[in-house]
């Protein structure tokens, strides 16, 4: 393996968590399941293609290996979930109605349904685009730009129904 994937694998690893924590919805599991995603880039690094992102292989990686934890898993329901509010992620340092606003946001997100939120963190924090989206999810664009859609609906409408608009957001 080359220092350069070391170096830029390293350089991921707060995107990497950001993207864990969105499948995971857990600090603990996400994680573990960054260490497993990168454990298994350097182990198959002679699979990379250095043509192509090395975020987008390496988050395909993780997100397949959550597939496969929660086929694992199916009985196991409810352990190791955070509750939004008590997320170490997209925690903020304002004080005021900023920290209250974010705060009411990750709840929010955190509530909605796993393939909604999953794709809008990706494309709105992550910024990606839709046509990576949909390569990353393996789901054709349209579907994206659908998730996309329905998740900022959802979030707009559950920010008003709790008076969320009255804090700036």
């Amino acid at each position: 393996m080359s220092s350069d994937l070391k170096r830029d694998l390293i350089g991921l690893l707060p995107r990497l968590r950001r993207f864990a924590r969105s499948l995971t919805r857990s600090a603990p599991e996400a994680d573990d399941l960054v260490q497993e995603a990168c454990l298994r880039a350097i182990s198959r690094a002679d699979q990379w293609d250095p043509t192509q992102p090395l975020d987008r292989w390496v988050f395909r990686i993780m997100r397949n290996l959550w597939i496969s934890e929660l086929r694992k898993n199916t009985v196991r329901v409810g352990q190791g979930q955070v509750p939004a509010d008590e997320a170490d992620e997209l925690r903020s340092v304002d004080t005021g109605e900023a920290a209250l606003a974010v705060t009411e946001v990750q709840s929010h997100i955190a509530r909605l349904p796993e393939d909604l939120s999953a794709v809008l963190l990706t494309v709105s924090v992550e910024g990606y685009s839709y046509a990576e989206a949909a390569e990353l999810f393996e789901i054709p664009i349209g579907t994206i730009m659908s998730r996309i859609h329905r998740a900022r609906k959802l979030l707009a409408q559950a920010m008003s129904d709790t008076g969320g608009a009255s804090h700036g957001v």
